[in-house]
């Protein structure tokens, strides 16, 4: 078997087009560096700490949050997933009520276990043509926590991976009446407010911490990311404090050199690069126009959703194709690597560094895998993602700690889950710890595994057994 390095060297060479992350596409034209191992370092005299940043890295700090206008920015060299930690254990104390979209990443329900917070879970509507979550609704955000005295903070993802936007004005307004600060995680939108073609960046619609994976969407490498907040009803040393404990002490310079070099550029080549970024859009969704099979996901006229036009979803309900068939074309056919797959539809994420050829060869593709289908008559099933709500008898920090027992998966419903069952990406659980699992929940998850789709969180990936809170005897 090949080491990773050889697999890595060897992958450059297929000719395969990456619409997926890191933002920078491999594209070497645009960017370029020596050997890595020529740079790598440690905190030696001269290149500053990132805990304690007073020169170099300072600078380097305030050139980012000078670019996305914050009143406080750190570097992320663990990814969004620290940010969301560090973010929402400083916002909260232990046993604090967090008010918490359903839709968001796993790392939040990893800072509820840590930080022994009490959900409230809030439920976005549900695109049934797609199979993915809607916008959170500001009056959704008003009933709950007009109905829940006890929270303290709110926590919301927007963009979604599909795209989606949430109008933030509006939560974050309602929040602050409360003097309840809004956190959100901004993963898929870094490149969000640099041009009217695409929606506000939730920092400047007044999100009090945004946290922003720069590689997901700019050129940055894998790993890097951004936490901005403000200071009114967020305690800075608290920010500090929790990410000096989670962040490595020990942070790569290469990766906070990619960071450098990602602000650098989006500064200096913002207005031109944007402009092509929206022309290049338009033209490949204008081409799609044409499909007559296979649909993608656009903000619908006239309704006041936002939408990041960057993520191009592609949706294969009412075809004789699933998405998993139309990723394995895509990458076998045409070397054509999507981001990923849910059972209704594929993704392929876009950015600044994406080429024309890589749009055109996108287009071509589905456009002629579309001409090969018919249509076809689709009995939905159902939507692990659109379950009604399920009932919660314990939180997860308790049920996590809890005695199980394993047993077949088949047999769980009635029982309380005492592990998390997610797809990944998105990393969106179906099912949290504490929560009863229900029979038409475990239907839903076995024909989602049945499309091929990636099964996370459980210790036993095959679904054979699932662990359950142990019933105490009566």
């Amino acid at each position: 078997m090949d080491s990773l390095y050889d697999k890595l060297a060897g992958y450059q060479a297929e000719g395969i087009y990456p619409m997926h992350m890191p933002g920078h596409k491999r594209n070497t034209r645009l960017f370029d560096m020596p050997n890595p191992y020529s740079m790598d370092i440690t905190e030696i005299e001269g290149f500053d700490d990132l805990h304690q940043p007073e020169e170099i890295i300072l600078h380097s700090i305030e050139q980012a949050r000078k670019l996305y206008g914050a009143k406080h920015t750190y570097y992320l060299v663990n990814g969004s997933t620290v940010g969301l930690l560090a973010g929402i254990m400083a916002c909260t104390k232990k046993h604090d009520h967090v008010l918490v979209a359903r839709n968001c990443h796993k790392a939040v329900y990893n800072a509820i276990y840590m930080h022994e917070l009490t959900p409230v879970y809030l439920y976005p509507e549900f695109n049934e043509d797609f199979g993915c979550y809607k916008e959170v609704l500001a009056s959704s955000v008003k009933k709950a926590l007009e109905e829940n005295e006890k929270i303290s903070l709110v926590v919301l993802t927007s963009p979604t991976y599909e795209g989606i936007v949430s109008d933030i004005k509006a939560i974050a307004a309602i929040c602050h009446e409360k003097k309840i600060p809004l956190l959100v995680d901004e993963a898929h939108g870094a490149h969000l407010g640099f041009h009217p073609y695409f929606p506000e960046s939730a920092l400047k619609e007044g999100a009090d911490v945004v946290i922003q994976s720069v590689h997901k969407t700019l050129p940055a490498f894998t790993q890097t990311a951004l936490l901005h907040c403000d200071d009114k009803l967020v305690d800075q040393s608290r920010i500090k404090r929790y990410l000096s404990m989670l962040q490595s002490s020990s942070p790569s310079y290469l990766l906070m050199a990619g960071i450098d070099q990602c602000i650098r550029y989006v500064s200096k080549n913002k207005e031109t690069v944007f402009d092509q970024y929206e022309s290049d859009l338009k033209s490949f969704y204008e081409r799609m126009k044409a499909l007559k099979h296979l649909t993608i996901l656009t903000k619908p006229e006239g309704s006041g959703v936002k939408r990041d036009p960057s993520k191009i979803v592609i949706g294969v309900l009412g075809t004789t194709l699933s998405a998993t068939e139309l990723y394995d074309r895509l990458l076998n056919q045409y070397k054509i690597q999507l981001e990923m797959i849910s059972r209704d539809y594929g993704i392929a994420m876009t950015s600044i560094c994406d080429t024309k050829e890589g749009y055109g060869r996108l287009a071509a593709a589905l456009l002629e895998i579309d001409g090969s289908l018919e249509a076809s008559i689709t009995t939905k099933k159902i939507n692990p993602y659109n379950i009604p709500t399920l009932l919660t008898k314990l939180n997860p920090y308790e049920a996590m700690d809890e005695v199980y027992d394993v047993i077949p998966f088949e047999e769980a419903a009635g029982h309380i889950s005492a592990e998390y069952i997610y797809f990944y990406p998105p990393g969106i659980p179906v099912a949290v710890p504490g929560e009863v699992i229900s029979s038409q929940l475990l239907q839903a998850i076995l024909e989602f595994k049945d499309t091929g789709i990636h099964i996370k969180g459980v210790n036993d990936a095959s679904l054979q057994t699932l662990r359950v809170i142990k019933q105490k005897e009566a």
